[in-house]
């Protein structure tokens, strides 16, 4: 028998798909200014939930890749950033990150407290 579920692992895996979205949006805003820079974008969403379709081993080994969006160039020296867009976007992927936690960690809170540990 599993102790955790099939959302819990859901939410772990949405947490860590938020996680590497967070590095790449991070750097992104990090290389605003490097000259031919392709902005880079993780859509975590979409295969968590196929994963979620296919099952309980499929949500527990889904991965997340992190694309290069070329064609995005804005400016003449190639560079693909809009500081604002990723602003948003991050902090955006920031408060879903901390509500993904929330929920998660009130799972683990209910386990306990029927486990009596709590």
């Amino acid at each position: 028998m599993n102790l955790f579920d099939t959302t819990q692992l859901g939410l772990e895996r949405a947490a860590a798909g938020a996680a590497q979205r967070q590095t790449a949006l991070a750097g992104n805003i990090a290389n605003a200014n490097t000259p031919g820079y392709q902005r880079r974008d993780v859509d975590f969403h979409s295969a968590l939930s196929a994963a979620m379709q296919d099952g309980r081993d499929a949500v527990a080994n889904v991965s997340f890749a992190t694309k290069t969006e070329p064609g995005q160039a804005m400016r003449a020296d190639g560079n693909g950033v809009d500081i604002d867009v990723e602003s948003a976007n991050l902090a955006s992927n920031a408060l879903e990150y901390e509500a993904l936690m929330s929920v998660a960690r009130g799972r683990i809170d209910v386990l306990e407290s029927a486990m009596g540990t709590r």
